[in-house]
């Protein structure tokens, strides 16, 4: 069994989906490793460490992704998409992040090549599958880098202090959505003394705003079907978010930094702060918003872009995971290995049980087809049927 690492050609991704730690332990399952030369450099990793672990470096980029039997990667999309697409084989399993929801065709063209493909971003939300969940790994990073950033760039201190020069008040950080990425967030901005309120639709996230230092914000106003069984919030109505926008316009008022997180699989980023709300906050306020890439929580965001507003910076950040590229690359690396365990055997055997819930949800083409209902149901295919439906 041969596994290629090639170097990512996504623009601007510094991390890497192995790291050298991963590769020793995977060697020693009969796995044959390849890495491309400088895989690992923007995340810290040198070829050195990734040969002391036991890999083959190469600087055929071309050989290394047609002759391995698993490719693995961060992103399979933009033009890396279309450059593996072109050449990859029956037989041949890809991992990576593909956002599979949001471009289900490309699981079709993928399918169509005859490789097998698992979009990672549908690791199921199960216990067993939590060692897998690179989404949950990622969104820890980008909470914590969420608060860091607005630390940066806000026009004041976090903490309380009392100086000789007078008391400086604490900042007051408020946080929509307290999912992984939210909850990071929530602690990250205790830690370094802000004043956190915490705001999410769903009613379990009450314990754990509290859980990690902050305090709950309460709208009274009512909602149904709040969460999915994966753990996410699920889409509501534009009357309720319309309410939802004027009761929270006096809590964003009273705030100095705001991350918004808010994020529906396969859906465009909701809309939390309208560009009315913004004009009601003070200026120096600081708004990062962590759902820029699928077209923001804040009105006025812009993918990539830093906007003033009337003083108010509103901050919509691209890939901050990778802004943190060495423990993001850990973290999606131990992702990967546990994935690769539950794959292949001792002797280097791969074997997809389809019986298996991680594999199952998370495949999206083998066999020549599209294999997962959540996205066929997307291309306007018949679902397939279950093990259990062919049983009865």
């Amino acid at each position: 069994m041969k596994l290629g690492l090639p170097k990512e050609n996504f623009a601007g991704e510094t991390r890497v989906a192995l790291i050298p730690a991963n590769i020793a332990r995977l060697i020693k399952k009969q796995i044959e490793v390849v890495v491309e030369s400088g895989a690992g450099l923007a995340a810290g990793f040198t070829d050195a460490e990734y040969q002391q672990a036991g890999a083959q470096i190469t600087t055929d980029r071309q050989n290394l992704l047609t002759s391995s039997d698993i490719i693995t990667l961060v992103n399979l999309k933009g033009p890396q998409f279309e450059e593996i697409k072109a050449i990859c084989k029956p037989q041949q399993l890809l991992i990576g992040m593909m956002d599979p929801l949001m471009n289900p065709v490309h699981a079709q063209q993928l399918a169509e090549t005859g490789c097998s493909a698992f979009a990672l971003e549908l690791i199921p939300r199960i216990t067993r599958a939590q060692s897998m969940d690179v989404l949950s790994s990622m969104a820890t990073i980008a909470g914590y880098k969420a608060v860091i950033l607005a630390a940066h760039k806000a026009p004041r201190l976090f903490p309380m202090m009392m100086t000789a020069a007078g008391t400086l008040k604490p900042a007051r950080a408020f946080i929509m959505g307290v999912g992984v990425a939210g909850l990071q967030a929530c602690a990250t901005s205790k830690r370094l003394g802000a004043v956190v309120e915490a705001y999410d639709i769903r009613p379990a996230a009450r314990e754990q705003i509290i859980s990690v230092g902050a305090k709950p914000v309460e709208l009274n106003i009512e909602a149904e079907n709040t969460e999915t069984k994966g753990g996410y919030a699920t889409e509501q109505s534009d009357e309720f978010i319309a309410r939802q926008q004027q009761a929270m316009a006096n809590v964003l008022a009273q705030q100095d930094i705001v991350i918004t997180t808010a994020a529906i699989p396969g859906r465009k980023a909701p809309v939390l702060i309208t560009a009315a709300m913004v004009e009601a906050m003070k200026p120096g306020t600081i708004i990062v918003d962590l759902a820029a890439e699928t077209g923001g929580n804040c009105e006025l965001t812009q993918k990539g872009v830093e906007v003033n507003h009337n003083g108010v910076i509103i901050m919509g950040p691209e890939n901050i995971a990778g802004t943190a590229a060495n423990h993001a690359s850990q973290m999606y690396g131990t992702n990967i290995e546990h994935l690769l365990n539950l794959i292949i055997d001792k002797e280097g055997v791969l074997t997809l049980d389809f019986e298996d819930e991680i594999i199952r949800e998370t495949l999206v083409a083998h066999d020549h087809q599209v294999i997962n209902n959540r996205v066929r149901q997307l291309l306007d295919l018949a679902p397939l049927a279950t093990t259990e439906q062919e049983a009865q």
